[in-house]
Formats: C-alpha cells, structure tokens, sequence
C-alpha cells in the first residue's frame, strides 16, 4: 500500500525496501552547489510526534530577510510508516509539506534534520528540497553517522563531519558553552553557505531561528 505525496505525483512507501529505493533513485537530484535568489524569504520546519495518539505535528514559519516573523502553519499526520532510523523522511515529510503549502512561497528552507549526512546522502531536508525544487540546509541537534573533532568553544568553530574520506556536514558550534549542531546540505545549497547561513540566524542561540520557532509552534501543537 502506498500514500500520495502531497502535492506531488510520487508515493510515499510504507516499507523500508521500497523506501530505500525511494531514497536511492531521487538521491540523484541533489544539487550541492548555491543556486539562492537574494533577498530571501526565509522558512524552517519542525517536526514533533505524539506517540499516545500515533501522530505527526509539523510547524513551518516564513520569516523576511531580517529575520522577523511573517506567517506560521501547522498540519499534523497520521503515524504510518516505522521508527526505523534514516527512514524519518517517511514519517515527518507528508505532515511537513502539507504545513510548507500553506506558506506562500519560500527561497530557503531550514530543516529540523540531516541532509546529506545521512547513510544514503539522502535525509529529509534532501527529500523535502528535492520534492519542492528548493534551496535547504538540515541542521540537525545530534549526529546520525560520521566522525568528527570537536569544534572550538567559540561561537562560528566548527569541524568536518566525515564518513570515511568523504565530508558529508559540518560539526558547527553556534552559541559558547553549548553543544554544537550538525549541518549539511539539502539542496541546492554549498556546504559553506549552509554553514555561513546557519550562524547568521542562529542569533545566540544554539539552533538558527526558523527553525528554533518551528521546533517551538510544533511542540506546542503537539502538546
């Protein structure tokens, strides 16, 4: 059985194999070079789950190039496919693009996750770019895979995140005395824009601000 994707023509699997291969074929599709448009409008999501009640809250925010806060959504989902770590892209993404949709367009998403560091370079701010042709950068609260030296105490240190020889994020030490995020490409986003953006709107705290309002908004639905 399959779900269709908001908004789009492909279907959301409802098992790993076939969510593997989801993963795998639109894995092509990545752009890791810059193709942003200035000045930008600026959006984050977030996802939180409800366990009791098996759903999904997801919270999406626009905000305007300064940084302040034009519009929020919130749509929240049935829980339909496993807790399988890197297949959370088929848990959050449908609840996540129905809150997007209800924004007016966007030029840059932050997203509460990995991008390309991820097993298959493919996590869901890969996905949501992918499927909404937009530029996004995950920044996510704790590593899924990869090695790293810790980042300087100073905020704007960061390290590589490597997975064998290959850099797949940045170990970025946003705010002095807390533990760094890990930031990676989406889509159509370099690394050092994903990681020059993210400390410019991360404002002295530890994550940037669309996505520190949408983990907000989303919790708060949630509850």
């Amino acid at each position: 059985m399959t779900l269709a994707c908001p908004g789009q023509s492909q279907p959301w699997p409802e098992d790993v194999a076939a969510a593997r291969r989801l993963q795998e074929a639109l894995r092509a599709r990545v752009v890791c070079v810059d193709r942003l448009v200035s000045p930008m409008r600026i959006g984050g999501v977030d996802i939180h789950y409800d366990r009791r009640r098996r759903r999904v809250f997801a919270a999406a925010v626009r905000l305007d190039p300064t940084g302040e806060l034009q519009a929020s959504a919130l749509a929240s989902a049935p829980l339909r496919f496993p807790y399988v770590p890197g297949y959370l892209a088929f848990r959050e993404a449908p609840a996540a693009l129905e809150a997007l949709a209800v924004l007016e367009s966007l030029d840059l998403l932050f997203v509460d996750g990995h991008g390309r560091a991820h097993p298959r370079r493919f996590g869901i701010a890969c996905h949501l770019g992918v499927l909404l042709d937009l530029p996004t950068i995950g920044v996510a609260k704790s590593r899924l895979i990869g090695r790293f030296t810790e980042p300087g105490p100073e905020p704007g240190a960061w390290s590589p995140l490597l997975d064998g020889d290959e850099v797949i994020g940045a170990v970025v030490r946003t705010r002095a005395r807390t533990r760094p995020v890990f930031v990676s490409i989406g889509h159509r986003v370099s690394l050092a824009t994903a990681i020059r953006l993210t400390l410019a709107f991360a404002r002295g705290f530890r994550l940037p601000e669309p996505t520190r309002l949408a983990d907000r908004l989303s919790r708060a639905h949630g509850g």
